[in-house]
């Protein structure tokens, strides 16, 4: 099997590489070659079997290159310019979440019709599709994206769905919540103070909360959105129901249940850590998310975290 992984230098990609690395195989296939896909590398897997393609895939010329030289069975598709970054630099958000994504798969329109199969493609869409949210979201909720991050990649869900629709791909597209506990570093994402806090607290630092104790968000920790990943590489279309994109279940908490569960894992003292100066722009974002329902995920075979202690403790794993 030759598994291909976009990102596979950022925070989720790295950590999919690693697991992808330590157990040689996806699903009932063994891993002949992994091929990670990046702008540079930091300290990669070392095994004979990993290929490390160092390069700009929004060239066109260069992915062709570098993907025409053995079939691809599964694409883990995670590279992006996220949130804020879309919003302040559209041109080069532009070229990685449309144009990169369209030749990515062409790849696999150019495979079909040399003869081969259409790869399994695993997009990593985000909730920030919805943009403004109704009272609950479900399955149903029509996609009203507020940001350039969120509309990029609800195009990139319709085109995988179409790809699929041609037979061209077999694709599965999931809509990420928040990733925790990210590394401390400037990626550009308005959402980094769910992961900052995180780590400040568990360092015994003070933090300032850049919402109200009240405001409510939806997040998962990176093993719980890596086994998602790896569930929908492997997950037997027929178990799909002829969907293309899930929600993913995900866990939904306030700040102030967040600090509980911090405290329950790193001490009660923390509490005191914490002061709240709301900013209008970060609640209004990420600081009013309703209820969730994710039937189709969950009949899929897709999980979240469980508990909200769960979620604190495994933040800090596959890093």
């Amino acid at each position: 099997m030759h598994v291909l992984v976009t990102g596979a230098n950022g925070f989720v990609g790295r950590a999919l590489a690693r697991r992808l690395v330590a157990e040689g195989r996806l699903g009932n296939a063994s891993i002949d070659c992994l091929s990670l896909l990046d702008l540079a590398f930091e300290d990669p897997p070392a095994k004979p079997f990993v290929r490390l393609l160092a390069g700009d895939m929004a060239d066109a010329a260069w992915l062709q290159r570098t993907l025409a030289q053995a079939p691809i069975d599964v694409v883990f598709h995670l590279a992006s310019i996220p949130g804020g970054t879309a919003e302040q630099l559209y041109e080069l958000s532009r070229r990685v979440n449309l144009d990169a994504t369209t030749m990515l798969l062409e790849q696999g329109r150019a495979q079909v019709e040399a003869g081969g199969h259409a790869p399994v493609f695993v997009f990593a869409s985000t909730i920030a599709v919805f943009g403004a949210m109704p009272a609950l979201v479900t399955d149903e909720t029509l996609p009203r994206p507020l940001m350039t991050y969120g509309a990029q990649k609800l195009i990139g869900e319709t085109l995988v769905a179409d790809f699929s629709r041609r037979g061209w791909v077999d694709g599965r597209s999931l809509r990420l919540p928040g990733v925790l506990a990210r590394p401390p570093a400037r990626t550009g994402q308005l959402s980094a103070f769910m992961s900052d806090i995180i780590h400040e607290l568990a360092a015994g630092r003070p933090f300032t909360c850049p919402t109200s104790p009240q405001a409510t968000t939806w997040a998962s920790s990176l093993p719980c959105v890596v086994d998602n990943l790896l569930h929908a590489a492997t997950v037997d279309s027929a178990a799909l129901n002829g969907r293309r994109t899930f929600t993913l279940p995900t866990l939904r908490f306030s700040m102030e249940e967040l600090v509980d569960a911090i405290a329950q894992v790193h001490g009660a003292g923390v509490k005191g850590l914490v002061r709240y100066t709301p900013d209008e722009r970060i609640e209004a974002l990420f600081g009013r998310f309703p209820p969730l329902e994710t039937a189709a995920a969950d009949t899929a075979g897709f999980r979240h975290d469980g508990r909200l202690v769960d979620l604190v403790r495994r933040a800090h794993l596959l890093q």
